[in-house]
């Protein structure tokens, strides 16, 4: 997978930029995704884990290294417990915020002031490089529609192509995809779950919580 330095999350937050517009939709579907894929990464290493469908952390010290997900985890520490399904949508936009200005950091978006009508001071969020951002939207498709088969795919590009899929982005076929789709999205969601016996109720609720935020959705917010 490119950029295969990048959490789970930023990827998947690339993924919601146009590279033929340079732009995203920034919107609650995008900002849930973003943290769905946070969570996934946190429950994968580990770091946090089930309790009777609370997302529970393994331990008090225990740090990443990256500090969007390191900032999460301090979240879920500080905060009454909730559920997985909570947790997609519970200050999303923090989450997704703190990963895009690590996008900008490490090159891939360009932060651009602008003026609103002229007067009021804004930011807007452009691709500084379109190819990446494509490169990774080709890849994604290519593991929802292409002949590798699920067992070996690695666990964290499973859990990309499936919460992009669930998602409903324009980078992928979508859920919506014939039955053939829907078998290889529950394919790929079971292989983003075999690390561990209690990853699959994680992964399952968490793209259950996508996937219904992206139904809600008005049709002209999914991109």
């Amino acid at each position: 997978m490119p950029n295969g330095s990048l959490s789970l999350p930023a990827r998947l937050c690339l993924l919601a930029w146009d590279p033929e517009r340079s732009s995203a939709a920034e919107t609650a579907r995008v900002h849930r995704l973003v943290r769905a894929g946070a969570l996934t990464e946190l429950a994968q290493r580990g770091l946090l884990t089930d309790d009777e469908g609370i997302a529970t952390p393994a331990d008090l010290d225990s740090r990443t290294g990256d500090a969007v997900l390191d900032g999460l985890l301090e979240l879920v520490r500080e905060s009454l417990p909730h559920r997985w399904r909570t947790w997609v949508r519970l200050h999303a936009r923090v989450t997704f915020d703190a990963v895009r200005e690590q996008l900008v950091a490490e090159g891939y978006l360009r932060a651009e002031k602008k003026r609103v009508l002229g007067v009021f001071p804004s930011v807007e969020y452009v691709l500084a490089r379109a190819a990446a951002a494509r490169a990774l939207r080709e890849e994604a498709r290519h593991l929802l529609e292409g002949p590798l088969p699920a067992g070996e795919v690695s666990e964290r590009d499973a859990a990309l192509a499936a919460l992009a899929a669930a998602a409903g982005l324009g980078a992928t076929g979508g859920p919506a995809g014939g039955n053939g789709g829907r078998d290889r999205i529950a394919e790929l969601t079971r292989r983003c779950a075999s690390a561990g016996p209690g990853l699959r109720k994680i992964v399952g609720e968490v793209w259950d919580a996508v996937s219904d935020e992206t139904a809600r959705a008005p049709v002209s917010a999914r991109g």
